[in-house]
């Protein structure tokens, strides 16, 4: 029997359950920023000790603002260098929420940092760790009233997830390129199953590239760009364009797409809107805003997101020139 939710608060969890659990539509499932150039430990281990200091970021995003249910993502961030520099060590905390669903995690990092040469660096990462999964899913509408209840929303889950990831980042301090793979085992997410419709963790590819070119003394343009991929689900697309000037405020503008599944033809996400402050050499103030150009405009048109870093050694000259990654 067919059953439909109410949409007034049950329309993002219709979403995520066709996400998860069908066997023909999938989309991703990790956390999205539109600033990921600054929440690179969650996407590659082997950014990990990187900055070549004790570095600590804050994220928070607010995404589809004005519809109920919308995800909300809090992430913290922590890494830093040890034995001169060999080797990079981290910690990644997050919290997502979409709808009835709540997603906690904890994840360590570590990075074994080979030279290239005088500048470069090679760096081959691993990380490993736990995500508590809960979903309400008893609270859910169904409507019309009186119908049986879907089995697949019968009682509420609560599971804790191990996994594991890797990665490779090669960087100096004007570029650099990442592959990685943050999640390697396709976890069981529900212990409902029904044939093929198994709801579980895929396994998402990122790659990552970015550089920075001098225009004149005081300005820099700084372009970069995010191929994210999903099991079963097309290729998504992030490109990002940031000026800089003097090393202390920047501009940026980024276009979001994704790949239909005829893998023929793209459709525009979002146009970000981005803005940098080095409020000092130690802290760094972001914020990006989101304006949904897809069909979901039409009902939440926006995305708010901000980022805060604090970075400790400058005063011992573990830094030379400034980091733009």
């Amino acid at each position: 029997m067919f059953i439909k939710f109410s949409l007034k608060k049950s329309a993002i969890v219709l979403l995520l359950a066709l996400v998860a659990g069908s066997g023909r539509v999938h989309a991703q499932q990790d956390k999205m920023f539109s600033q990921y150039m600054f929440n690179m430990m969650a996407l590659n281990p082997a950014y990990a000790g990187s900055r070549d200091v004790l570095s600590m970021t804050a994220m928070y995003r607010n995404q589809w603002t004005g519809l109920e249910g919308a995800p909300q993502t809090a992430t913290f961030t922590a890494d830093m260098p040890l034995n001169r520099e060999r080797v990079g060590v981290g910690l990644q905390l997050y919290n997502d929420r979409i709808g009835v669903y709540n997603e906690t995690g904890a994840f360590a990092s570590y990075a074994f940092r080979i030279k290239l040469g005088s500048r470069s660096t090679l760096a081959l990462g691993l990380q490993g760790g736990v995500t508590n999964l809960s979903a309400m899913l008893t609270e859910v509408k169904l409507v019309p009233a009186g119908v049986s209840a879907d089995p697949a929303f019968a009682q509420n889950i609560n599971k804790m997830l191990p996994n594991f990831g890797t990665g490779i980042y090669i960087s100096n301090d004007r570029s650099y390129l990442s592959v990685s793979v943050p999640r390697l085992l396709k976890n069981k997410l529900s212990d409902y199953d029904s044939g093929v419709n198994r709801a579980v963790v895929r396994r998402h590819a990122y790659a990552a590239a970015g550089f920075v070119v001098g225009l004149s003394p005081v300005l820099k343009l700084k372009p970069s760009m995010l191929v994210k991929y999903a099991e079963g689900a097309p290729l998504g697309f992030d490109g990002n364009v940031n000026l800089w000037i003097n090393d202390r405020v920047a501009l940026g503008v980024s276009l979001r797409k994704n790949q239909f599944y005829s893998f023929t033809s793209y459709t525009n996400d979002a146009v970000v809107g981005m803005l940098e402050l080095q409020l000092s050499d130690q802290f760094r103030l972001g914020y990006a805003y989101d304006r949904t150009v897809s069909r979901l405009g039409q009902v939440a048109p926006s995305s708010h997101e901000l980022m805060l870093r604090y970075e400790f050694g400058f005063g011992k000259n573990k830094i030379l020139t400034p980091r733009y990654f």
